[in-house]
Order: structure tokens, then sequence, then C-alpha cells
């Protein structure tokens, strides 16, 4: 591959939150896993751990959780000025961009093993950089899920990352048989876009760009970054199913 074709499949990579129902061709999830294998991790760690769910069943009760969860979401979300509320919130719409990946015909849990960032020094276990002492395994489940996602991109399928938090993580791991010692990270939906979606918004790469040394005049105030984010969220509302501005 050359880097105008990946920097294209990077750029047609679309967070997808309503699916087709239509099944996905054979082999194309096995493939998917088999690049996200190959993700970096720290030490070689691989953390990771894949679980496939196809069952409708299964597919509905891992989804009744999330929207239970996001319940809790929208109660803090609300205390926000409603123009910088977090786009799949706004206008006090709760739950409904999650329960529209219902229809995805596979969900991807991917799930880690914290052991193993014994893999990595010992140092970083006792210092703050990096983000923290388990810095490392969350890189490593992210990067992880990342290649996933571009992997569906380029099978022509969308995907979406949703976040699993303690509020629901206990009764997802009974529902899959999770082991104790693992944690769930995300689920990734994976199916045929149900509609178009919006062009996807960007900063500039001159904006983000520095050479050798910081570029102040790139800088941005807290007055700047507060008027970003009310920016962002009008840019980034057509986003979501049935928001203003989307073609569903």
């Amino acid at each position: 591959m050359q880097i105008d074709e990946f920097v294209k499949l990077a750029k047609t990579r679309r967070s997808i939150r309503k699916f087709r129902p239509d099944p996905i061709p054979d082999g194309c999830i096995e493939k998917m896993i088999d690049a996200a294998r190959f993700a970096q991790s720290g030490a070689n760690a691989q953390s990771w751990e894949f679980i496939v769910v196809k069952d409708r069943a299964t597919r509905d009760k891992i989804t009744d959780l999330v929207i239970e969860s996001k319940k809790y979401t929208w109660d803090i979300e609300k205390t926000r000025l409603e123009e910088i509320r977090h786009p799949g919130f706004a206008h006090g719409r709760q739950g409904e961009p999650v329960s529209s990946f219902r229809e995805a015909p596979v969900f991807i849990v991917v799930c880690g093993d914290p052991r193993t960032v014994q893999a990595t020094v010992l140092i970083s276990q006792f210092l703050n950089n990096e983000g923290g002492p388990f810095a490392h395994f969350l890189k490593n489940i992210g990067n992880a899920t990342q290649i996933l996602q571009l992997a569906a991109a380029a099978c022509g399928l969308g995907a979406q990352w949703v976040s699993i938090n303690s509020t629901i993580e206990a009764r997802l791991k009974t529902l899959l048989d999770v082991p104790v010692e693992l944690s769930i990270h995300t689920v990734v939906p994976i199916g045929y876009p149900a509609y178009t979606p919006a062009p996807a918004y960007r900063r500039e790469v001159n904006e983000i760009t520095h050479y050798e040394k910081y570029d102040r005049s790139k800088y941005r105030s807290g007055d700047d970054i507060c008027n970003f984010l009310v920016n962002l969220r009008k840019k980034t509302i057509p986003a979501y199913p049935g928001k203003p501005g989307q073609k569903v």
C-alpha cells in the first residue's frame, strides 16, 4: 500500500452510528482481528482479546446495558451549557445514537488483560509519565481498537467505538462470561452504514504541526479553546443520526 492509499483509508474511516442488518461477508471479521493483533503494544504485551458476538439476543442485551449507562452520562452531561454538550446528548436526545447501533450484525467486544502490563519496564508502574501506571495497557488496547476500525473501513464496512464504563462492566462480564481478571474496554459494532456519513471535520495540518520547536503563534488561549469547543459541536452534531444536517 502506498502512503496516498493509506491516507485515503484513514480519511474514509468514519464512526458509524446506524447500521443495516445485512450480513458481513465470510472471513471479514477474522481478517480484521488478524490485522488488530499486529497493533503496537508496550514490550509486545499483546494485552488484547476479542469476543465476536453475532447472536441477536446477546447483542440486544449489550445494547440495553450501554443505553442504561448513558442515563448516568446524561445526568452529568446536562449540567453543561447546551452548546458544549457532547453531540450524542445535544437537544436532550440521550440514548438515541446508542440504540441505533443495535442493528449492526456483529459486535466485537475488545477485552484486555491488565496483568500483561508486567511485560513493560517496572518503573512505568511508579511514574505518571504517559498518563499514569496503566497508560501502557490502555494504549495497547486503544491501538488494537484503532486498527480494527481501519480494517473494517478497508473491508467497505462501518464501525463505531463504544466505551464501556464501570456502571455496567460487571454485568457485561457476566453476560459474556469474561474472567474477573480481564477488563472490557470497548464494544465495536460493525456492519454496513444505514446512512451517508457527514464529512469528517479535522483541524488543518498547518494548525497542528510544529517544526524544531513549538510555534507559539499557534498556541490557543483558554478563550480560544472555549470557542473551539462551541464551534466543534456545531460541526460534529451532523455526524450523529437524526441530528440536524444528517443524511439518513
